[in-house]
This record gives structure tokens, sequence and C-alpha cells, in this order.
């Protein structure tokens, strides 16, 4: 990644680039959205017309904290911001 290799400090939107080294991520579950199309194909299938189902917007967000990469970029994370991740990556 180039903000690894210039030791940038990065938040990105879903979850996989924290764990792949990013220091946070914040944004919709695509596991969720993954349900949610799921649930939209199968009305389609059953004959339900796409310009009559409604828009569904995002409700579940994830907040991944990345412990690693803030400390090899000699950052400390505070116990606040800590306790309101939904999950921590040591």
């Amino acid at each position: 990644m180039l903000a690894a290799r210039h030791a940038l400090p990065t938040i990105y939107e879903w979850r996989d680039f924290a764990a792949a080294g990013g220091l946070m991520s914040y944004g919709t579950s695509l596991a969720d959205a993954y349900r949610q199309a799921g649930v939209y194909a199968g009305l389609i299938l059953k004959g339900a017309k796409p310009a009559d189902l409604p828009i569904v917007q995002a409700t579940r967000f994830e907040f991944v904290i990345n412990l690693s990469t803030a400390k090899a970029l000699g950052m400390e994370v505070p116990p606040t911001l800590s306790a309101r991740a939904d999950e921590i990556i040591e």
C-alpha cells in the first residue's frame, strides 16, 4: 500500500483494508450489504418489479482499529477511541 510505504495513517471504508494493514476503517458492513442484495434478488426472482422495491440504506456500520499498524506508525490509540471500536486488530 502506498500509505504504508510513506508511513501515512489512513482510514478506509471497509474492514478488509484495516485487516490488510490500514490504520482504521469505518463504513458499512459488506456482509450486510450482500445479505440485502440477496433479499432483493430473491424478491425479483419471485416476480417483484425492481422499480417497485424500496431503496434501502445501510443501517449497520463497522469501526475497526488496527493496533499493530498504529504501533508501527508510532501512534497511541486513546482508550476512549478503542472503546468505541467494533473490532480491534492486534
